[in-house]
């Protein structure tokens, strides 16, 4: 891929960062299955980060990951079966169920947070902190402000 002059063909770009995002992900989720966590895949990091510490009502979670209620009571169900989440009454109101995190989703997210940063000092170390950060500012610049959104998996399969 890339000609030798150092030019990459435009079709390069999203390849590049999606093989990045790809390699961290993947690298990630092999860390946590040998931390304890081999049942979680990718699409579960996006719900667990969408039900947060508050928790999530199954509407909610679909509106957060840009899928249908139907699809987000699905993947909670299979969180749920794992141990990852829990379903309990709301308080404010009796005839709505809120998902949230068990202790096992909090430990999963703190692992990943700390993965994250160790997957960080790795690609720091080999490409220059100063390449990195240079890196991270430009994709900054070029994306959105916001830039964190939860809704990926519906977007890779809507």
């Amino acid at each position: 891929m890339g000609d030798p002059t150092g030019d990459e063909p435009g079709f390069a770009l999203p390849l590049l960062l999606f093989a990045g995002f790809r390699t961290l992900i993947d690298r990630l989720h092999a860390e946590l299955a040998a931390q304890g966590h081999p049942d979680l895949r990718p699409a579960h990091g996006f719900a667990l980060q969408a039900i947060g510490r508050a928790g999530a009502t199954a509407s909610e979670l679909g509106r957060r990951l840009g899928v249908s209620k139907q699809a987000a009571g699905k993947t909670a169900d299979r969180l749920e079966a794992l141990g990852y989440v829990e379903r309990v009454d709301d308080s404010h109101d009796a005839r709505r169920k809120v998902v949230r995190l068990t202790t096992r989703g909090v430990d999963a997210l703190v692992r990943s947070a700390q993965i994250f940063e160790e997957l960080r000092t790795e690609w720091a170390a080999a490409l220059g902190a100063q390449r990195l950060r240079d890196m991270e500012a430009g994709l900054r610049a070029m994306t959105p402000g916001n830039f964190f959104r939860l809704d990926a998996p519906g977007w890779f399969t809507g």
